[in-house]
């Protein structure tokens, strides 16, 4: 089980169903599972899962409720998020600031994303039922999207819950490391590369060389990028051998 179950989003009064449909995608894209919905506009679940391919889970589970305080019954804490600082008496946090307190929170039950309506966010009254605010961090055009809003809180527990279960694949050519000799190969045939072309003519050899070397090391390649590299070099040098016998390329 993991300890996102325990995190439930509220939308009060979501006007929007395109913002329920988006905030279902994200709680599909991050691992969320329970939607509550405090009186919002009519929707068709069908459209929303129009919109947000693939969630038919969640949007099966969507509950619905007639109060805000209906909806936080059961919940051991309550975060609620505003797109504007409001008076102090309410502890405020940024939503990277937001997911320790939370997840420490979801160990002992469950626990309240809450959201306001897409014009006016949510009213003082809904504020007073929360334990902590959170303001997204931004410019003076502070307006957020409501499903945006959303989509950053979900990040930011998903990733602190070690939650990201997607593998992506490896390169389609995985390759092992290369050996030290065939370091070495590719650096004395790039060395034999440059001199070909009198890149040393102007320049400290064992300066150039020492840099070589570093960039390489920095660039990790394994041991098909650095015999592609090695090629090039050994390349260069063929390429200057037939023009200097007036061989045809």
């Amino acid at each position: 089980m993991s300890i996102l179950e325990n995190v439930v989003i509220i939308i009060n009064k979501a006007q929007d169903p395109v913002n329920i449909a988006a905030t279902v995608r994200g709680m599909k894209n991050f691992g969320f599972a329970s939607l509550r919905l405090v009186q919002p506009e009519p929707y068709d679940p069908w459209r929303i899962e129009g919109v947000a391919h693939g969630t038919r889970d969640v949007v099966s589970k969507i509950q619905h409720f007639d109060s805000l305080p209906e909806a936080l019954a059961d919940c051991v804490k309550v975060v609620a998020f505003a797109g504007k600082r409001r008076a102090s008496r309410w502890p405020l946090a940024t939503p990277r600031e937001m997911a320790p307190v939370v997840l420490d929170a979801a160990q002992e039950g469950t626990v309240a994303l809450l959201f306001g309506q897409e014009d006016h966010g949510l009213p003082n009254e809904a504020l007073d039922l929360s334990h902590l605010i959170v303001t997204v961090p931004t410019t003076e055009h502070a307006s957020l999207n409501l499903a945006q809003a959303v989509m950053l809180a979900l990040y930011e527990l998903h990733v602190l819950a070690g939650d990201a279960t997607r593998t992506l694949p490896g390169p389609k050519h995985a390759a092992p490391p290369a050996t030290h000799e065939e370091w070495e190969q590719a650096f004395t045939d790039i060395e034999k590369a440059l001199a070909d072309v009198r890149f040393f003519r102007t320049r400290n050899q064992e300066h150039v060389m020492r840099s070589v070397r570093s960039r390489l090391a920095h660039a990790e390649p394994d041991r098909r990028e650095l015999m592609l590299v090695r090629a090039m070099a050994i390349e260069v040098m063929r390429t200057l051998d037939r023009a200097r016998r007036g061989l045809p390329d």
